[in-house]
């Protein structure tokens, strides 16, 4: 019996919806990993249900580094009271990583909904998290992801600022505009701290109450608190609640319980449609180029086409956005980089550091710490220096056409599942759950490629069968070819030699990667030195030309 179906009987009251219950029951009947937790308070009416199937823990091993926790149509009172946990694609489409139905809100119940979840995705934290300024949500978030940024989603915070303000936006249609750029247009922490003082005396609100509470949790919403952290949005500028909304156009307030899991499955199903068109067009169209650089080109063929235009856009800006020497110490580079027209505004000017040895870059605007994507700014550093191609280290997977490929998006989840699995049978069995998930997933996808699955499991199932032969007999103390008997102390030095050479294998591992690494920063030098010697050579060529038409007059 599997550690979800144990779960789930465990939390299964008889007063519970039979019509739910029974849908998850034959969901998992149908996937034995299909997981479902209920949480009731003792009355009928009052339940909270939560799921998770094995497409929400593959998109998860994917893409779990940024999470959305939406709870709108309980906020609008649907007549469902549906809630999600979201993610975004390579494409920026969003994905799904969990689902319930909240029929009450408390600080336990959404504790107990994270608990859950977390337990579904192999205690692997996100990175970051964005849900609705709710109070209950934020002691749930703080007690069970203390580990993760929580965001609010601003968009809600101005929407009840509006409602909040109304007498303001009414007598001072200004107000709006001067809100919006106080929040969008300040790119530093002390230029926001000035800006919103002026915006309170301008318009008197020095002592308006919503003002100052939302001014108290301006590190949870206000975006140059947050712009340090991964949110993975490629356009900022685009509202968070649109990211979000999974169900928005399949479940309305007035869809009911009976229908809510048609209207699940229609959207699960549109939504992977949409992932395959989106994958269809990113490696069957060829995007057009704007520059003669070698970098878009290269772009272009990593990323996803909703990535590279993103990418692109910045390539673009690099016109108009040059780099100015200001420092160099040796070890580093630090360049001034601002807009033609902008250099004397410093709310518009930012500061690069670079490393031309480690081939890195730090940027005061962090887009690519927010969004995954290099900013104009760094691009115009690698402009100036001739770095011909983008360094491995600024291409993020998750962002690519292959970020479904080989092993999950979030490396460090593998790495902490590889570490973890020899500490505890549940770390193992998830190990090993979350890799056969992948593989039965495409081996069903054709029956070519099912029979090829089919005869390795068959190979693979042998293999673990004389593994526990093998393991049983070394218990025993007798080696498998029944010659020699292996005492404790012979037992230690095997094993003690495979430490070492497990020990050595990761220095080699290390110093390739090191290498590597090198090479990178060697290859671009050598493009840089190549390039300047081809601006040589036709200097020259321009000079002896010169010179034999002056000698012919």
């Amino acid at each position: 019996m599997s550690i979800d179906r144990q779960m789930s009987i465990r939390s299964s009251p008889v007063s519970c919806d039979q019509h739910v219950i029974d849908y998850l029951k034959q969901m998992q009947a149908e996937n034995p990993s299909f997981f479902y937790a209920i949480q009731c308070d003792g009355e009928q009416s009052n339940r909270n249900i939560f799921w998770v199937d094995s497409s929400f823990r593959m998109n998860y091993s994917y893409f779990g580094d940024t999470v959305r926790l939406n709870t709108s149509y309980i906020a609008h009172h649907f007549r469902v009271p549906l809630i999600s946990i979201t993610g975004l694609n390579h494409h920026g489409q969003p994905v799904l990583f969990g689902c319930g139905l909240l029929h009450y809100e408390s600080d336990s119940s959404y504790i107990w909904l994270l608990q859950n979840w977390l337990h579904a995705m192999s205690e692997n934290h996100p990175v970051s998290i964005t849900t609705e300024p709710n109070h209950h949500i934020q002691m749930a978030v703080s007690q069970v992801l203390p580990q993760t940024r929580h965001r609010f989603c601003k968009w809600s915070i101005f929407r009840e600022t509006q409602q909040k303000l109304a007498h303001i936006y009414q007598t001072h249609p200004s107000f709006d505009k001067d809100f919006m750029n106080c929040i969008h247009e300040t790119e530093k922490v002390e230029d926001f701290e000035s800006c919103w003082e002026s915006l309170l005396k301008k318009y008197s609100l020095i002592n308006n109450e919503w003002l100052q509470s939302i001014y108290n949790v301006r590190h949870q919403w206000v975006p140059v608190y947050l712009q340090d952290t991964f949110f993975g949005e490629l356009n900022p500028k685009i509202p968070e609640q649109t990211l979000n909304l999974f169900f928005d156009n399949y479940i309305n307030a007035t869809t009911s319980t009976q229908s809510l899991f048609k209207q699940y499955e229609t959207a699960n199903s549109s939504w992977n449609q949409m992932e395959m068109k989106a994958d269809f067009e990113t490696t069957n169209t060829t995007p057009l180029l704007k520059t003669p650089s070698p970098m878009e080109k290269q772009a272009a063929n990593l990323y996803t086409r909703r990535a590279f235009m993103t990418f692109q856009e910045e390539l673009v800006e690099t016109l108009a956005n040059p780099a100015t020497k200001i420092e160099d110490n040796g070890a580093f580079t630090v360049y001034r980089v601002a807009k033609f027209g902008e250099e004397q505004k410093c709310q518009k000017v930012h500061i690069v550091r670079f490393n031309s040895f480690e081939m890195k870059a730090n940027c005061s605007c962090h887009m690519f710490e927010f969004s995954g994507i290099i900013c104009r700014h760094v691009l115009s550093v690698f402009r100036a220096k001739n770095v011909l191609t983008l360094p491995s280290q600024y291409i993020l997977k998750r962002w690519t056409r292959d970020a479904k490929r080989g092993g999950g998006g979030m490396e460090e989840y593998g790495q902490e599942l590889a570490s973890d699995s020899c500490n505890s049978l549940s770390a193992r069995y998830n190990s090993l759950r979350h890799e056969a998930i992948k593989y039965v997933e495409e081996g069903a996808k054709s029956i070519s490629v099912y029979n090829v699955a089919l005869d390795a499991l068959q190979i693979a199932a042998k293999k673990v069968s004389a593994s526990k032969k093998q393991n049983l007999m070394m218990n025993n103390g007798v080696v498998l070819n029944g010659e020699m008997d292996l005492g404790n102390g012979s037992q230690e030095m095997a094993y003690q030699s495979r430490s070492a050479k497990e020990k050595k294998i990761r220095e080699l591992t290390a110093e390739l990667d090191n290498t590597n690494k090198k090479c990178e920063v060697y290859r671009a030098n050598l493009l840089a030195v190549l390039k300047d010697m081809e601006e040589q050579k036709l200097k020259l060529s321009v000079k002896v030309q010169n010179a034999r038409l002056s000698l012919k007059e």
